[in-house]
């Protein structure tokens, strides 16, 4: 009885391992809960509505001490200030609620962004609200949303998360052009990797 006690829960483990927890926002959908207030590093009551400027908005859930986001932490400076030059609004959502009396609280959000340099909104999606409505898996994952307010793109900075020696198109870059110049986003979806979002259990 043990034996299968045991068999039964490794089975489980191992499917939730392997189970993908929710449907991403499907392109052309508007911004979800745009007129949500959330609290921002700067200790202002942002929304997404907020931090859109007229060319659109870049929304990227990150968190403070996954792997994936430190790897991919000069590119997310470089695409971040891009964005912004084109006047396309950023904000950076920490949704790990898991983690939030710890590496993850406010106040280690404030002292990570002060030390990486944002000078963008970076604000706590509190009990997953936001990673819900998006249907956001990991950190880093990227939805880029044009001037009306569109979602054009979702998935990863560029094609090769792993190794920034060996990337060959940086999907996000290109989007933005492509949206600037009031072009249809020739690449809307790629596969982003990254760590697990800690929601509340």
């Amino acid at each position: 009885m043990k034996k299968i006690f045991f068999a039964a829960t490794v089975i489980a483990a191992i499917s939730f391992a392997f189970t993908k927890l929710g449907d991403p926002l499907p392109i052309g959908s508007a911004i979800p809960k745009g007129d949500l207030k959330l609290k921002d590093i700067s200790g202002k009551e942002v929304s997404l509505k907020d931090a859109k400027k007229k060319n659109g908005l870049l929304v990227m859930f990150s968190c403070n001490t996954c792997p994936w986001v430190i790897k991919n932490q000069s590119r997310t400076k470089g695409v971040a200030d891009y964005a912004i030059s084109k006047e396309i609004g950023v904000i950076l959502l920490n949704s790990n609620e898991g983690q939030r009396d710890d590496a993850d609280s406010y106040s280690e959000m404030k002292e990570y962004a002060a030390n990486q340099g944002y000078k963008w909104y970076y604000a706590v999606d509190a009990n997953n609200v936001l990673a819900d409505e998006f249907g956001a898996n990991r950190t880093p994952e990227v939805f880029l949303f044009n001037g009306e307010g569109k979602h054009v793109y979702h998935g990863a900075i560029d094609d090769n998360p792993g190794d920034a020696s060996s990337v060959a198109r940086k999907h996000l870059k290109v989007a933005i052009d492509e949206i600037v110049a009031g072009k249809d986003v020739s690449v809307k979806e790629s596969r982003s990797m990254g760590c697990q979002i800690k929601r509340k259990s």
